[in-house]
């Protein structure tokens, strides 16, 4: 940190980007978010490119910088057009002109990123798309044509070479830990490892639960190959842990799960509700949510649930844990 700092001082615009990403989300260095953002606003001043894309992450989530979609995805651009791939991508799978899509993969020009940007619907992001109740009380909602195929595409190709074996969260010891009834993969998004495809995918999330964005924790993608599975349990704070009235204090209560499944070329692999009698096998695309508390966010025992494995092939799926509080953007 202190070699950072010191580049950052001599103007090297890399050393700023990683300080900030670092002081951001506590990583390697001291949780200090807002000053993280005021480096990675120095990074983007003096031409960063990566500073951008990570700009633009904090715009649409709205937390230590002004908070704008519109923005959001101009400094998206702007990563582009600096350089940055992974910004190049992330225009390319969020435009819905495939035509268009097509065209610059094969030989981008000047323009092409504008061009791309220009396309994208931000409003369409925030609204939520038709659903179908599945189950009343506790409530399963299903979103047939959540996220297009592009964007399932990219979000797994962003996770494959992070994936590790998925983990159970300790309330407790406010840490995760490998058990034996989940043997699945996953890849985690925190704050400065996700980008603006992660996060408009959220938004949508958010309207269509009714649920503050803010409320999210990090994203996750889930990875299964044949026979990987996480067996029959429950998503919500148990109250039977020690520190339950503390957990959820700072945290608030696990009160909603959403689902996005993100590939149907798999065969078993069912989301399953037991004592509901529910099995469902989601199609790629579609968004699915279930509520893992009652109104008084006190566990509702009925939303036991398990991802079965998969016979054949590989599934992928989004995970995304919704509080009934906010923690997006909380420092204490």
């Amino acid at each position: 940190v202190n070699a950072l700092a010191r580049a950052t001082r001599m103007g090297d615009v890399e050393a700023a980007t990683r300080l900030g990403k670092r002081l951001i989300v506590g990583v390697d260095a001291p949780l200090l978010p807002r000053q993280g953002a005021g480096f990675l606003i120095e990074a983007f001043n003096n031409g960063g490119a990566e500073a951008a894309a990570r700009l633009a992450v904090l715009a649409a989530a709205g937390v230590y910088v002004q908070p704008s979609l519109a923005e959001a995805l101009r400094l998206l651009v702007a990563a582009a057009e600096r350089g940055w791939p992974a910004a190049k991508d992330q225009l390319v799978a969020l435009t819905p002109d495939r035509r268009l899509a097509a065209e610059v993969a094969a030989g981008a020009t000047n323009d092409s990123w504008q061009r791309l940007a220009a396309t994208i619907d931000l409003d369409d992001w925030t609204r939520a798309p038709d659903g179908e109740t599945l189950h009343s009380a506790p409530l399963i909602r299903s979103f047939p044509s959540f996220v297009p195929d592009a964007v399932c595409d990219w979000l797994i190709e962003r996770s494959r070479g992070r994936l590790k074996r998925a983990l159970v969260y300790d309330a407790v010891e406010g840490a995760d830990y490998a058990s034996e009834t989940r043997t699945n993969s996953w890849a985690q998004f925190d704050l400065m490892g996700c980008d603006l495809v992660h996060l408009l995918v959220q938004q949508r999330m958010a309207a269509a639960c009714g649920i503050p964005l803010h409320h999210m924790e990090a994203n996750s993608i889930l990875h299964y190959a044949v026979g990987e599975e996480i067996s029959n349990h429950f998503d919500f704070v148990d109250p039977k842990i020690p520190n339950y009235a503390q957990e959820i204090a700072k945290n608030g209560q696990r009160v909603l799960t959403f689902l996005v499944y993100l590939n149907d070329d798999y065969e078993g692999g069912e989301t399953e509700f037991p004592e509901l009698g529910i099995v469902h096998r989601g199609r790629r695309g579609e968004g699915f949510y279930f509520v893992n508390a009652l109104d008084n966010n006190e566990p509702d025992l009925r939303a036991i649930h398990a991802g079965r494995p998969p016979t054949r092939g590989e599934k992928w799926i989004v995970s995304q844990f919704v509080r009934s509080r906010r923690v997006l953007g909380v420092v204490d």
